[in-house]
């Protein structure tokens, strides 16, 4: 089936992208930078990315739990419906019920759909987001003392590619962790063992992270969805990944050990 990848030059959308193409599945990237071009904020653009598509992975930027986001998906399906696709692989972030609209219009299409709902990713630390904090030796989030069960971006990418490539996944919710509950300052931990070098966590308030977001030019809106999510919702662990791919989830000492053997910290 081809399939356009949407954020497809993003943490999970690349690793997509990449088990598609190795089994053979013509792939198309959605994204502003690619040919056609896809951008969320024009809808002009949604037609010939679509266009020859029978399948969608939805990965929706900035986050799905962001005002507008679940009118915009709607939009989009309903033209990805009309374009001739008959499969859509959501990706949706774990605890937030702001999304779970997004997720109704999806399964509501029509089309045959999946949801990988997904905790905190690994790759957080280690690709843009939180990677220049680590670098720096402070990893300083309003996040608190909740556990959080993180999952390796490669886990989620060969579930969404299992999805796109097998009807059997038609119709599954699969809720993505690793194997266990760690806090900020345990993963803080466990890459300072991973690097040989101390990496300490900070909490801030939402304000002062808000400020923070504001001055790099990212959203704001980060600060109260990290604050939100890592209230202890979502402390317990899912088990997506063995349901989906019949094998544990990767464990987050692994990824930090195999981040850190590629200099990205140093």
């Amino acid at each position: 089936m081809s399939t356009l990848v949407l954020g497809g030059t993003g943490k999970t959308g690349r690793r997509v992208a990449g088990l598609l193409a190795a089994q053979g599945v013509p792939v198309r990237i959605g994204s502003r930078g690619a040919t056609p071009r896809f951008d969320w904020e024009d809808s002009g653009t949604w037609s010939g990315a679509l266009d020859g598509m029978a399948a969608v992975y939805l990965s929706y930027q900035p986050d799905l739990a962001f005002p507008g986001a679940t009118a915009t998906v709607r939009a989009f399906v309903e033209q990805a419906v009309k374009h001739g696709v008959s499969r859509i692989v959501l990706l949706a972030g774990r605890g937030e019920p702001a999304a779970e609209a997004a997720e109704d219009v999806v399964k509501e299409s029509g089309v045959e759909w999946t949801v990988v709902r997904a905790s905190f990713f690994d790759q957080n630390f280690s690709e843009d987001l939180f990677q220049p904090a680590v670098v720096a030796g402070e990893i300083a989030l309003p996040v608190g003392e909740a556990a959080e069960p993180f999952v390796d971006a490669d886990d989620i990418a060969e579930v969404a590619a299992a999805a796109l490539t097998d009807g059997r996944h038609h119709g599954r919710t699969y809720d993505l962790t690793g194997p266990r509950l760690l806090t900020f300052a345990e993963v803080a931990a466990e890459i300072s063992a991973a690097t040989g070098r101390e990496i300490r966590f900070i909490p801030v308030s939402k304000a002062d992270y808000a400020a923070a977001l504001r001055a790099e030019g990212l959203p704001e809106d980060l600060a109260e969805l990290f604050a939100a999510v890592t209230d202890g919702r979502n402390a317990y662990l899912g088990y997506g990944v063995q349901q989906a791919l019949g094998r544990p989830a990767r464990d987050f000492a692994d990824y930090a050990r195999a981040a850190a053997a590629t200099g990205v910290w140093s």
